[in-house]
């Protein structure tokens, strides 16, 4: 999901809220820092993780979360939305994914496909294009290169927006693209599904 629609998600449940420490990146011989990047929105999923695992995981403010995303979305890495048939088949966590240590993410690059696109691909508005570069850099999907100008491959953009945050000239842009199944309403599953108090 879009870094500001993360953003968004935490401060509307701002006394629900733990870090936990991401179990790809606790994984990896030589992992991206910090641990602390998977957020556990809701109950029962907040009290029961910080109860299984005191030292992985602590409840934090609103306010730390969005630090958290903050400086996930600064260096590039992706929002995801988890949902699981083992929690209760609703949203409880949003990871913060880098594509050299998620283990999703590098399945879905060898064609097992772990996660959804959000309904968006990203497009280009050459007349704004600084030809800076840095969407490529980005890009933890690999769907952009640059050929004079960005080129999107929308086959492999999954709409993930990390690249609009980037770009300096507000270049880029997520359209929304039916071939690319239905957005996340995330919104509208909080409010048919609440989290308990």
């Amino acid at each position: 999901m879009p870094y500001r629609r993360a953003r968004d998600i935490v401060l509307e449940n701002p006394d629900h809220l733990a870090v936990l420490q991401c179990p790809c990146r606790s994984a990896r011989k030589s992992p991206c820092l910090p641990l602390e990047v998977c957020l556990v929105i809701g109950e029962p999923f907040v009290g029961f993780i910080v109860d299984q695992h005191p030292h992985k995981a602590r409840r934090i403010s609103s306010d730390e979360a969005v630090k958290i995303l903050e400086a996930e979305s600064r260096r590039g890495h992706v929002a995801h939305a988890f949902f699981k048939d083992a929690m209760l088949d609703r949203f409880y966590a949003i990871c913060n994914c880098c594509s050299c240590c998620c283990g999703a993410m590098q399945a879905q690059r060898h064609g097992t496909l772990m996660l959804a696109p959000s309904g968006y691909v990203c497009r280009v508005d050459p007349d704004h294009c600084c030809n800076c570069g840095r969407c490529v850099d980005v890009c933890q999907f690999a769907a952009i290169e640059y050929v004079d100008e960005p080129l999107i491959d929308e086959q492999r953009c999954m709409g993930c927006g990390v690249c609009v945050e980037a770009c300096p000239k507000q270049a880029l842009r997520l359209e929304r693209d039916p071939t690319k199944g239905e957005p996340l309403e995330i919104h509208r599953l909080l409010a048919t599904h609440p989290f308990s108090p």
